[in-house]
């Protein structure tokens, strides 16, 4: 077992990165956000993959620069917590899930964590220093948002990773 994935990645594993970094913006550019403060998005695939198939340290790195990519794309004011939270959230999925036995408790466990640490605490956090909204008067919509989030993505996340060609393409890498 590679130790949280820290190793010099080969010529395959950064093409199949840049790859997902692609992805990940495209998906990105298609969420949906109904106000200010919630975005649904598929983003998380793509995170998903790229901490499964090169770990969290790599993954995470490809996810802090996909934000930054991100934000100069769309034109929007840079903000390094929503990078922390790209950081953090590629970083628990490649901990939970990166070479190891694909189980629906570690998805979960993985789900969970992120979308209580980093989605509801850390970018309601970031929101409210943004836009000066109170915390606590944004905390209870956003916890409905993961609340119905989460066992979706739990199941998306679920679905891939036991997919057999997902499978074999990650044990090719």
């Amino acid at each position: 077992m590679k130790t949280l994935g820290f190793y010099r990645l080969s010529t395959l594993r950064t093409a199949i990165l840049g790859v997902l970094m692609a992805l990940q913006l495209i998906l990105g550019r298609f969420s949906f956000s109904p106000t200010t403060f919630f975005r649904f998005s598929f983003t998380f695939i793509a995170t998903v993959l790229m901490a499964v198939w090169v770990g969290p340290i790599w993954a995470s790195v490809a996810s802090a620069l996909t934000d930054i990519v991100g934000t100069l794309i769309m034109g929007s004011p840079y903000f390094v917590g929503f990078t922390i939270s790209a950081i953090l959230g590629a970083f628990i999925y490649g901990v939970f899930l990166y070479d190891q036995r694909v189980s629906l408790v570690k998805v979960i466990i993985a789900q969970v964590l992120i979308s209580v640490i980093v989605n509801l605490v850390l970018n309601t956090l970031w929101l409210t220093l943004m836009y000066k909204t109170p915390f606590w008067a944004l905390l209870p919509a956003r916890g409905l948002k993961e609340l119905v989030s989460a066992p979706i993505q739990i199941f998306i996340i679920y679905i891939i990773l036991k997919n057999t060609t997902i499978r074999t393409l990650g044990r090719r890498l």
